[in-house]
Parts: C-alpha cells; sequence; structure tokens
C-alpha cells in the first residue's frame, strides 16, 4: 500500500506555496543578474549582499542554491537557452537561403540576443570565465550545442555544393572561438564598435573559414 497522498500546499494570501517559491526564486536570480552582470561582479559578490538586493534572507537562498556559483550556473544557462532559441528561431525564417543568408541569420540572432542585455552578455562571456572546472565543463557544453547547430547547417550546404564536402568540426570551434572571442572582448569593453559591426565582422569571419556559398575553399 502506497503512503499517504501529498496534501496539497495551503495558499498564502491567496497563492500557493510553490507559486511563492518560484517567485522567491526569481527574485534571488534576478538580484544575481544585476549583481553579477553590472556590479560588483560574481567574484566580489556575497550571499549576504545578494539576499540584501533580492529582499530576502539567506535562509531562502539556501532553500533554492548551494552557494553563489549554484546561482550563476542557472543564469549562464538560461543566458544560452535564450541565445540559442533566438537562433533556431532565425534559422526557421529563412527557408530558401542558402548557407550563408541561414547562418548569417543565426548568428546575427546570437549576436543581438546577447547584445540586448548588458549585465546577459557580461555574465555569458565575462564573469563566468575561470569560476571553477565545473563551469568550464558548461561552458564547452554550451559551445558544442552551438558547433553541432553549425555543423548541421554546414552539412546541406556541402551537400547542396555550396561549399567543399568535408569534415568541418575543427572549423566549427575555430569560428565559434573567434565568435566568443570577440563577443568577450566587446562585452569587456576593450573594443568600441557597434553591434552591426559585430555581427558583420563575424560574417566576414565565416566567409574566410568556410568560404562563400557558390564557391568550394581551398583545402
Amino acid at each position: 500500500m502506497s503512503g499517504a497522498a501529498k496534501r496539497p500546499s495551503r495558499p498564502y494570501a491567496g497563492r500557493p506555496a510553490e507559486e511563492r517559491r518560484a517567485e522567491r526564486r526569481r527574485r534571488l536570480l534576478d538580484a544575481g543578474l544585476e549583481l553579477f552582470g553590472a556590479g560588483p561582479g560574481y567574484r566580489a559578490s556575497s550571499v549576504p549582499a545578494l539576499c540584501a538586493r533580492a529582499d530576502l534572507s539567506t535562509r531562502q537562498f539556501y532553500e533554492e542554491f548551494r552557494n553563489l556559483e549554484d546561482l550563476l550556473t542557472v543564469l549562464y544557462r538560461e543566458s544560452h537557452r535564450g541565445v540559442e532559441e533566438a537562433m533556431v528561431a532565425a534559422l526557421a525564417e529563412v527557408t530558401d537561403g542558402g548557407a550563408l543568408e541561414r547562418v548569417a541569420a543565426a548568428f546575427r540572432a546570437c549576436a543581438s540576443a546577447v547584445a540586448a542585455d548588458p549585465r546577459t552578455m557580461r555574465i555569458m562571456f565575462v564573469e563566468i570565465v575561470g569560476v571553477s572546472p565545473d563551469l568550464e565543463r558548461h561552458r564547452l557544453e554550451a559551445r558544442t550545442r552551438w558547433a553541432d547547430l553549425l555543423l548541421a547547417e554546414l552539412s546541406v550546404a556541402a551537400e547542396r555544393g555550396e561549399i567543399a564536402a568535408r569534415d568541418y568540426r575543427l572549423a566549427a570551434f575555430a569560428f565559434l572561438g573567434a565568435v566568443n572571442g570577440l563577443l568577450h572582448t566587446w562585452s569587456a569593453g576593450a573594443v568600441e564598435a557597434t553591434l552591426d559591426q559585430i555581427q558583420d565582422e563575424l560574417m566576414r569571419i565565416f566567409l574566410q573559414i568556410f568560404g562563400s556559398p557558390g564557391r568550394a575553399p581551398d583545402a
């Protein structure tokens, strides 16, 4: 015989406990986005400071997260998910274009999504770097998902004869390294450029690595 059925949580002020807990978690994440992404940064933040920003107690923080790195990981994964969704949506809108048009649409959407919130951009490309081996693994997994997305497009382009048929995996990671490096440098304020200039430069890099549609690159 199974145990007693779990009682539904009682509403407080007309709201169920699950809804209130989800709101608290979102407030903690929003406070982390502000502290890590706008200042003083992840390494200069503390649990008490974050809780003060969220107007919650440290007890409520530890009910949701193990530590600040746990919260940073959630923010990073949320940010990447949003960027990936923007890229997939952009690809879905280009139904008749070749490799350049589709990849251009995807990575312009990528740059636009990243640049939409400077706090998110800083977390994705600055604050996340070198925090821990576990977060480095998350960074690599995210880059691998982007590579798989790019490789799927390149495979179709090769079948159409738009680019040479070969293994593009190393080239895909090289291109993504350039994407991450340029966006990191831009988000850190080391170069002055508009979003359009960043997007155009990424497409120039793409052409240099993969060749333009209708012309197979040299071996």
